[in-house]
This record gives C-alpha cells, structure tokens and sequence, in this order.
C-alpha cells in the first residue's frame, strides 16, 4: 500500500471546505494544510483539524509542503497560484474555470509543459464529468448501445431572482464579468466535449431580455446550434431569465441549494426532468432519467412499429469524492488524467466563440491548436 498523498486545499471560501471533506474521507489523501489570507482562515483549519498557513509561500517553504494542491480561489488568481505550485512539484487540482482569460490560460498550458513540470498532474475540476449521470450517460455512449452519435439536444434553463444580481455580485450584472454564458454554458460544454468530442462551429441567437431594472448587459441567453468535429450536430437552448426544471441541477439534485425537480403523471411518469438528449442511428437516450428508446426486438426498425423503453439505474455517487479519487489515482498512474488543462481551455474557447457569434450575427469556427 502507497502511503496517502499530502493534500493541501488553497482557499477557504465556499468550495475549498467541501473539498476538504472530501480529502479527508478518501483513505488514500490526507489533509495536511489549508492556505488563506482571510481573518476566518484559521478557525476553518482548526475545524478540519488541520494546519493553518496565510500564504502559499508559507506552506511551500514549510516542513508540511504537499504532494498536491486543490485550488479553490477566486477565478483571475488561478493561473499564477497553479504556477507556483507546478514549479514547487506539486501535483494541481484547480477549480473551474481554468482561468478567466483565454490568454492567461494558455501561459499555465505552455508552464505545465515545461520539461520540468511534465511529470506532473495538472486537473481541471470540472467536476460534473464525475456526476453519476454523466458516467452512465458515457458508458452507454462508448458500448454503442445508440449506435452511431447523430444529434444532441441540450437544454439549461432557469430563474435566478433579483438577488442573485445585488451587491456584493452586482459584477454579475456586467457583460464584462457575468452573463449566462461563462457561468453556466460552460460547464455544459465540457460535458458535450466529453461526451462528443470537440466543438468546431457555433451559431448563437440571443433570448429576449427580461431585465431592465436595475439595468443588466449581461447575456440572459441563447439559442446556440453546434457542430462537433465527429461529425454529430446539435442544439442548446440556455436561459436565465424563465421558469423550468430543465437544468444540470434541478435534474441531477448535485447542488443542495437547487432543489430537485421531480415529475408527475401528468408530464409523463415519475422521475427527473431531462437536460439532453442524445440521439443516435439505433436508439436515443434522455439524461438523467436514463431512458433509451429504440425498435428493439420489434419487426423493423420503423416509425410505424412501437417503441421500446428501457430504463438504466444510476448508482449514486457524490462528484467531488469521485473526482478527487481519479485526481490520487492519476498521480499514482493508474488511469489518464480527466480534465486536463487543454480540455479545460477548449470550454473557454467554445463559450468566446458563442459570445462572438451573438455580437456579429455570423456562424463562427472555433480555432485554437492547443495540441
């Protein structure tokens, strides 16, 4: 048995105690530090039993340096904290986005190549890849049990209230800063890349804005049509600004703060309301409700025949706890590393290349050779 790898979590907000939590539940992490500036910092570190540092020179130059580091601070400052690691030999867990800039995270890409930190690992957390559904939802797409990948259809679309957007987030206001498209779609279009491979055309119209007080500029939402390098085709409709259950969060129940929408009789039997579906030549499939229709079994493959159902079960898993064991599990070298920061850019690069198509009316190619 490998001793457990030292773990140091970089920021203490929201997010940088549930991935504590999950270090310390994994038999093969332990927890040995928490860095952050804030005046609540060390009373976060006495609670996770831990050791507190106000700085991550601190910690590096300190008997306690770590195997490897989650990243948990906020969005401009993930580049140079990744960097800083990587040169000390510490493998690197960063929190989504990778970087808020295009150009910034190309300099930690091309810093992770540098023939010294080669061997190291550099994940992006874009944790959904690890949510239940997602796993299934690829194992049922890489059994070919749909056949070939023809289409996909996407959909996110909620209501955040007006308070979502005041003071001390009022930058959520901004098209500079905020807007539904780098906080959302985003994570929508990592999972799509996961699932279908690149993205290499966008075409986006823009929703009706809904809010004019106080005054917003922030994109509300799209109409987007997408084409994959695979050749498979699709649609994501995505909004702010409308009352639905038709979300990753309102499907899945991962954010605790989203509550599940389940469904009736009335909208077609018990269970979840879906966010895609997947269609391919031999049979489709909506997530996460786990239905596959196809002609199974039937006298041909035909509209006018019945359709069969089938329905997988999902095993319930928490993402963060699957994503930190595939984070110890590639240091150790026992799988490829998930997210890597090439693919964490390329979700970057699709959403800049949505954004341009809203502005210019036009179809854009999306192009970086991150390769």
């Amino acid at each position: 048995m490998s001793p457990p790898l030292k773990v140091a979590i970089i920021g203490a907000g929201l997010i940088g105690p549930r991935h504590a939590q999950s270090v310390l539940s994994n038999p093969s992490t332990e927890l040995i530090a928490l860095v952050d500036p804030a005046e609540s910092g060390p009373a976060t570190a006495a609670k996770l039993q831990t050791q507190y540092f106000p700085t991550l020179s601190a910690l590096l130059y300190s008997s306690a340096k770590p195997d490897a580091a989650i990243v948990c601070t906020p969005n401009h400052t993930h580049v140079s904290i990744s960097k800083e690691l990587l040169s000390a030999g510490v493998h690197v867990l960063v929190e989504k986005p990778v970087s808020e800039s295009i150009e910034s995270g190309l300099s930690l890409l091309r810093h992770a190549r540098q023939p010294e930190n080669a061997h190291l690992k550099l994940l992006v957390g874009h944790h959904r890849r690890f949510n239940p559904y997602v796993l299934k939802a690829k194992e049922i797409i890489d059994s070919r049990a749909l056949g070939q990948i023809v289409a996909v259809n996407g959909l996110w679309a909620t209501f955040k209230p007006p308070s979502y957007f005041s003071p001390p987030t009022e930058w959520r206001r901004s098209r500079a800063s905020g807007g539904v498209i780098p906080i959302n779609l985003v994570h929508d279009i990592d999972i799509m890349h996961h699932l279908f491979g690149p993205i290499i055309r966008v075409f986006a119209e823009a929703t009706r804005k809904q809010r004019s007080n106080p005054p917003h500029d922030a994109n509300e939402g799209a109409a987007i049509t997408l084409r994959f390098s695979s050749g498979v085709v699709g649609t994501f409709l995505l909004s702010d600004a409308t009352p639905s259950p038709h979300t990753f969060e309102t499907g899945t129940g991962e954010n605790p703060m989203i509550p599940q929408a389940a469904t009736t009789a009335a909208t077609g039997g018990g269970g979840v309301a879906d966010f895609y579906r997947i269609f391919g030549s031999d049979a489709c499939l909506s997530v996460p409700d786990m239905r596959r229709w196809s002609y199974d079994g039937r006298e041909e493959k035909s509209w006018t025949q019945p359709l069969a159902l089938e329905t997988f079960d999902v095993v319930h898993a928490t993402p963060f706890d699957v994503q930190l064991r595939h984070f110890a599990d590639a240091i150790r070298g026992s799988v490829r590393l998930g997210c890597t920061c090439e693919e964490g850019l390329r979700a970057l690069v699709v959403c800049d290349a949505v954004r341009r198509s809203l502005e210019s009316g036009l179809p854009v190619d999306v192009g970086l050779e991150l390769e």
